[in-house]
C-alpha cells in the first residue's frame, strides 16, 4: 500500500494544489494530514485527492467547528481531532500534529506503533527509533524552508520517498 503524507499546509493554496497533484500522480491509496491547514477554505481543494485522507488538527488551526464542517462535506475525508490511530497496509500509525513535544515523544518511545507520522517543525525528516519508523513529511507550504515538500510511504518494504513539490 502506499500512502501519502504532508502536513503544514498553511493556506497556500498553490502548494495544497501541487500536493494533490502529486498524491494523485504517484496514485497513492491513502493520505494523512498532519495538520495546519489555517483555513477551512483549504478543505474543498484536498477533496481532489483521488484517494481517501485522514486528517488531524494542528496547533494554527483556528476555527475547529468549521473546518470540521468542511471536512464532512466531502465524503473522502476525514478529520480525527488532534490524533488518529490508523490501521493501513499492515501497520498500525499513528497521527498528530506533534506541537506537543512530550507527546509525542511519548507516542514514539512506547513502540505502541509501527509509524508515527508528524509535522509541526517544517522539516523534512524520516528515522527509525528501534523498530517504530518516525516520518516528518516537512512543509507542503515552503514558507519557512522555501523548500515545499510531501513524503510517500510504501508499507510493503516500509519505505519513505520525501518529494518536492
Amino acid at each position: 500500500m502506499r500512502i501519502g503524507i504532508l502536513s503544514d499546509t498553511h493556506d497556500n493554496l498553490g502548494a495544497v494544489d501541487a500536493a494533490v497533484r502529486q498524491l494523485n500522480s504517484e496514485r497513492v491509496d491513502l493520505v494523512l494530514h498532519a495538520g495546519d491547514y489555517v483555513s477551512p477554505f483549504v478543505i474543498p481543494r484536498l477533496a481532489n485527492l483521488h484517494s481517501p485522507m485522514i486528517g488531524v488538527m494542528g496547533n494554527n488551526d483556528g476555527d475547529h467547528r468549521l473546518l470540521s464542517e468542511r471536512f464532512a462535506e466531502h465524503e473522502a475525508l476525514s478529520l480525527r481531532g488532534g490524533f488518529a490511530a490508523v490501521t493501513a497496509g499492515g501497520m498500525t500509525i499513528g497521527l498528530l500534529h506533534g506541537d506537543d513535544r512530550e507527546l509525542l515523544q511519548a507516542l514514539i518511545g512506547q513502540k505502541a506503533f509501527n509509524v508515527v507520522v508528524h509535522g509541526h517543525t517544517h522539516r523534512a525528516e524520516v528515522r527509525e527509533f528501534g523498530a517504530t519508523l518516525v516520518i516528518n513529511p516537512g512543509e507542503a507550504c515552503g514558507y519557512l524552508t522555501g523548500q515545499p515538500t510531501i513524503a510517500v510511504l510504501d508499507t510493503s518494504g516500509r519505505d519513505v520517498e520525501l518529494l518536492s513539490l
